[in-house]
């Protein structure tokens, strides 16, 4: 995404449950789900996106999924880069087809960063590796080795 992308915010219909690992938030998430039919959960967890880091992460079971609907959950390969900015624009794009279907959204995670460029709407600029290859070629000249 680049700083001119168009400007998203959200309804305010959304919910978020924000905390620590293991605090509970899912299984909260979850129940509150179950006791609506307007409901679907959007991770914001930066290690979920991942498919394959299913150790550790805390993911929703096969089954829970299939019985809440959720997103931005196993959408990218370990491998590949995802950023803040990337994020965002892929929770844009969620929460604008959430609020088509007359939905709400129940933001579940820890990664603040995440929420911040959500509900803050931050203007976050494009990756630029062609700075990151010349601070990379002299690491003795910025940085720890200074």
């Amino acid at each position: 995404m680049s700083a001119s992308a168009p400007s998203f915010r959200p309804s305010g219909r959304h919910l978020a449950l924000v905390g620590p690992t293991a605090s509970g938030k899912s299984s909260l998430a979850l129940d509150l789900a179950r006791s609506r039919d307007d409901l679907e959960i959007v991770t914001v967890d930066s290690m979920q996106v991942y498919r394959g880091m299913d150790i550790g992460t805390a993911k929703p079971t096969g089954a829970e999924q299939s019985e809440i609907r959720h997103h931005l959950i196993d959408i990218v390969d370990a491998d590949d880069d995802y950023t803040v900015s990337r994020f965002q624009s892929d929770c844009r794009v969620v929460l604008e087809s959430i609020e088509s279907r007359g939905n709400r959204a129940i933001l579940v995670g820890g990664t603040g960063l995440y929420f911040q460029a959500i509900t803050d709407d931050l203007e976050i600029p494009g990756q630029f590796p062609e700075v990151r290859a010349e601070l990379e070629e002299d690491p003795d000249t910025v940085g720890l080795h200074r």
